[in-house]
């Protein structure tokens, strides 16, 4: 007997956690012998092109405090504006570059980290250029689904300032909260704001 699906309720959804740690990045728990280093650890895998980077930051909640068990996932172009996947048609990525990191933010400070390159510039759908940029992944307890943001670079603005994507942004006064600043040599601060003043920019993807 087929029995009417109105029969069934649609369940609430459920927040990450608390296990995402253990299931995506054990050695953070103190797992270890799961993986030598956490998937998504190590973005290069040998010497990589183009300018290495670290790109630092903080995850805040709505009252300004901390993300202490944030998990973030990045994926980005590498220098010349070529992914590392099979479906790229435009050249051969750098094979030393992964182009897909993860990781978790320190359990006592909520810092993360990303030791990768800065990457080039991507053409949109219509030919246009992009403006360098890494696509972010957010996930966390108390987030339902992952939430999805890009990171933009400051020091890029000529770029920045024909990103099809950032030209049609309603609110272009928000614009700064996508923007990564350059705090050393080849060093960059991005800030992720989930709630309230200066909440980044999400994308519905």
């Amino acid at each position: 007997m087929i029995r009417p699906t109105h029969a069934f309720k649609e369940t609430p959804s459920q927040t990450a956690g608390p296990y995402v740690h253990i299931g995506l990045n054990p050695n953070v728990t103190g797992i270890h012998g799961v993986y030598e280093t956490d998937l998504g650890h190590d973005m290069k895998t040998g010497a990589v092109s183009g300018e290495e980077i670290i790109v630092t930051g903080t995850v805040f909640d709505g009252l300004g405090a901390p993300v202490r068990d944030v998990v973030l996932e990045i994926w980005q172009a590498d220098a010349d504006g070529l992914f590392n996947s099979p479906v790229e048609t435009r050249g051969k990525a750098d094979p030393n570059f992964t182009g897909w990191g993860r990781a978790a933010a320190d359990l006592q400070t909520g810092q993360f980290r990303f030791d990768t390159v800065k990457p080039g510039r991507v053409p949109w759908r219509d030919g246009r250029l992009q403006a360098p940029h890494i696509s972010v992944w957010i996930v966390a307890r108390g987030i339902n689904i992952g939430l999805h943001t890009r990171l933009y670079f400051a020091d890029e603005a000529e770029a920045n300032a024909e990103d099809p994507i950032l030209t049609r942004i309603e609110h272009q006064h928000r614009l700064p909260t996508l923007l990564a600043e350059r705090t050393g040599e080849g060093e960059y601060r991005f800030d992720i704001r989930l709630q309230g003043e200066g909440e980044t920019i999400f994308f519905d993807m």
